[in-house]
């Protein structure tokens, strides 16, 4: 699937997200927050963090940016993890998962999986935390912090999940959302499919290999961690988060499901500080603040 067509269109949505992103936030005055770079040593490669510090009496909060595990970055989150370490008080660390179609399934999902692993092994080496994690990503990203979550449903230092409008389950499934919002907002439903087609280059809705990527299928979410689950109205992948909470709360995970009526997707990244951003970032604080130690 990487013909030279979709290598350029990806070229041109990811210039397109880092300038949206920009002009989204940059006449928004962001916190002065201590932060810092490394190179995670996985196992055959290394990957890209960016550490934003906060305090040692919260969790350290592990985010995958959104993009249809094909465009963002570092750069891209860059305000938006700015924010919300200052506002959760938790050190940040994202994460510059590799990308398709340059890498392809399972790439995103074994980095994700990887550095999460990496990280909770290496907590008291890094920024100051109180020796727990909080898994957290927005759409793709929102999509490997589930996925990684329900792999590691014995890790005791696992205290939460933060999904913003996750992608959930393959296109394929047909749910209502993505025909009703199908062009209500900046993802539409073509540049879903799109991004998911790239992504898993050319593997069929039901081949197994794929349910690490969308669990609930044939991975169980028992031991899966407490969870804040963010749904927008006008979101394609507004049906997704919808079962998924149906799904949480059927497991007996203490699962918040908060749903943004008036919100498309994208509204707490990439839309500069909005009403609905600020009701997010609270939502976040006063959850973090919950599931903190004292």
């Amino acid at each position: 699937m990487t013909t030279l067509r979709n290598r350029l269109k990806t070229l041109a949505y990811r210039w397109y997200y880092r300038r949206m992103n920009r002009l989204a936030w940059e006449n928004t005055p962001l916190p002065e927050l201590n932060t810092s770079s490394l190179q995670l040593p996985l196992q055959g490669h290394t990957l890209s963090a960016r550490m934003y510090h906060g305090s040692r009496k919260r969790p350290l909060m592990i985010y995958f940016h959104g993009g249809g595990w094909t465009i963002g970055d570092l750069d891209t989150h860059h305000p938006f993890c700015l924010l919300l370490a200052a506002k959760t008080r938790c050190s940040v660390m994202s994460i510059d998962y590799r990308l398709a179609p340059e890498h392809p399934f399972p790439a995103a999902h074994e980095d994700a999986m990887a550095a999460s692993r990496w990280i909770i092994d290496n907590l008291n080496a890094l920024a100051p935390n109180n020796g727990e994690v909080v898994l957290a990503g927005d759409s793709a990203g929102g999509n490997l912090a589930l996925a990684t979550a329900a792999r590691m449903p014995d890790e005791p230092r696992l205290r939460g999940c933060l999904m913003i409008y996750p992608a959930t389950q393959h296109y394929h499934a047909e749910v209502r959302s993505y025909t009703e919002h199908a062009k209500s907002g900046p993802l539409t439903t073509n540049i879903m499919r799109w991004f998911t087609d790239t992504y898993l280059n050319g593997l069929a809705p039901a081949d197994p290999k794929i349910e690490i990527m969308f669990p609930g299928r044939r991975i169980s979410f028992a031991g899966f961690p407490r969870s804040l689950l963010i749904t927008a109205e006008r979101d394609p992948l507004r049906d997704d988060g919808r079962r998924l909470a149906k799904a949480l709360d059927l497991a007996g995970v203490n699962v918040q499901h908060e749903h943004f009526p008036d919100e498309a997707h994208g509204f707490p990244c990439s839309e500069g500080p909005t009403p609905g951003h600020q009701r997010f970032m609270a939502l976040a604080g006063a959850w973090i603040k919950e599931i903190s130690r004292r």
